[in-house]
């Protein structure tokens, strides 16, 4: 049991370090149309911003403020990423 604490609390790491620790998670999660600028605001600056980000895209998150993006911006910079990877297999 200690060595998968161990794993989970590495695995998990990035999230103790996260501005957002302790604030009300429905604040990340707002109803359609409503204002996502508080919590954009929670992950300015934040030191796990980029991990939190990964998380959301590597997991396939479909609601919610992860990274600073909202998940019309997540599905934006995916299909970006994928743009950009198929050119690099054209131009490689």
């Amino acid at each position: 049991m200690h060595g998968d604490s161990d794993s989970l609390s590495q695995e998990r790491g990035w999230q103790d370090q996260a501005n957002c620790l302790g604030v009300d998670p429905d604040l990340f999660f707002p109803e359609r149309g409503a204002s996502t600028r508080e919590a954009k605001e929670v992950c300015k600056g934040c030191v796990v911003r980029g991990d939190c980000l990964e998380y959301a895209l590597a997991n396939g998150e479909k609601f919610g403020i992860w990274g600073g993006l909202s998940e019309r911006e997540r599905r934006r910079l995916r299909r970006q990423r994928a743009q950009d990877g198929r050119r690099v297999i054209i131009n490689g």
